[in-house]
């Protein structure tokens, strides 16, 4: 078959990572692939190398000055539609992965990875048709998959994700990459994934940090490190107001939570293995691959309490619904970090080959149909 994949973006986003895995996964099935993304500010293809067996179709975005978040939105759906547009007919299958991808590719096969809520009109829209409108829809849990059913009245199809377990639990031993970040890092510390704003619960994960380092005896012993971070939409007040509360918070406890910012692809798996502890605390998710790939490294993981990560996690993560329950399961973790076996075995159960045979069933249908 020959599949058309599309995403928003080159850059380190869950949905994007989702996007190259599984193409990758089903290029070594043997299915032909491209992958249609925007290639903003200049970008000719991904935050990573891509497997050669898999077309890279990057499509220029460049930057306007002045415009807004909805202005945004809609210059990228129109952008990318118009250029994938003259190549349509070439696929079998038409697979897109977000909001703006499934805006621009309709009709098509849609995965919802999560429900959003927002208040800008053109994302509102856009959310709103990206999950009526495409002929297939999937989700990567059955939670998910029932916030559309109890919204909308669908029923999606329950494709789990995989997870390259195999890559972080390497990093457990890769003592070279760990002690660079040991050193860069200076103590033991307590890593997010997935940059400052709301969906990330990140003013939480700060407020819970904060009431942490004030039961220890030590308060500059561990630090807070958040890494990644790159997206269309505009989160400035919220990152304003991280900022404002972390320079409060830093001089009462006298230490300062490290951005990294985005993290090279290579690094990343260093850097999750060497972290005391995963603070993954969304207030939505669509499965929780960052934290399966904590898992994988043999690192804690403090995660929200949502239906959808006690389906996926399961038992293997502690869970907390507030500030003082992360608090209070984040000491514990660094306190008695506990077996990591149960939670290498989970990560180690979610392949992408078994993703991508299942998205080769659907898409057999699809194309039949």
């Amino acid at each position: 078959m020959r599949i058309a994949l599309l995403t928003y973006s080159t850059k380190p986003r869950g949905g994007v990572v989702h996007t190259l895995a599984l193409a990758e996964a089903l290029a070594a099935l043997g299915e032909s692939v491209d992958v249609w993304t925007l290639g903003r500010g200049g970008d000719t293809t991904f935050f990573r190398a891509v497997d050669p067996r898999v077309g890279v179709r990057a499509v220029p975005f460049p930057e306007v000055e002045g415009e807004d978040v909805g202005q945004r939105i809609v210059r990228s759906i129109e952008v990318l539609r118009a250029a994938f547009a003259a190549d349509r007919e070439r696929y079998d299958v038409v697979h897109a992965q977000d909001c703006i991808s499934a805006n621009a590719a309709l009709p098509c096969v849609r995965t919802i990875h999560h429900l959003d809520t927002f208040t800008t009109p053109a994302l509102v829209a856009c959310h709103e048709r990206a999950v009526l409108e495409p002929s297939t829809r999937v989700c990567v849990s059955a939670a998910v998959a029932e916030e559309v059913r109890q919204g909308w009245g669908l029923e999606p199809i329950v494709i789990p994700n995989g997870v390259d377990a195999a890559r972080f639990a390497a990093a457990a031993t890769d003592h070279e990459g760990r002690a660079e970040w040991r050193e860069r890092i200076g103590a033991p510390y307590v890593l997010a994934l997935g940059g400052i704003e709301p969906r990330k619960g990140t003013l939480d994960l700060l407020e819970a940090y904060a009431a942490m380092v004030r039961s220890q005896p030590d308060p500059a012993h561990v630090r807070l490190v958040l890494g990644g971070g790159e997206t269309l939409f505009d989160y400035r007040d919220y990152r304003a107001a991280f900022d404002a509360r972390a320079a409060e918070l830093a001089e009462e406890l006298g230490t300062q939570p490290l951005v990294l910012g985005p993290v090279e692809d290579t690094a990343l798996p260093s850097l999750v293995a060497e972290a005391s502890a995963l603070g993954f605390v969304s207030t939505k998710e669509g499965f929780g691959l960052a934290a399966m790939e904590a898992l994988a490294a043999g690192v804690p993981v403090v995660a929200r309490d949502l239906p959808v990560l006690r389906e996926v996690l399961g038992t293997t993560v502690s869970f907390a619904a507030d500030v003082p329950s992360i608090a209070g399961a984040l000491a514990a973790a660094l306190r008695a970090p506990g077996d990591p076996a149960p939670g290498r075995a989970l990560a180690g159960s979610y392949t992408w080959e078994r993703a991508a045979r299942a998205h080769v069933a659907l898409y057999r249908e699809v194309a039949g149909a």
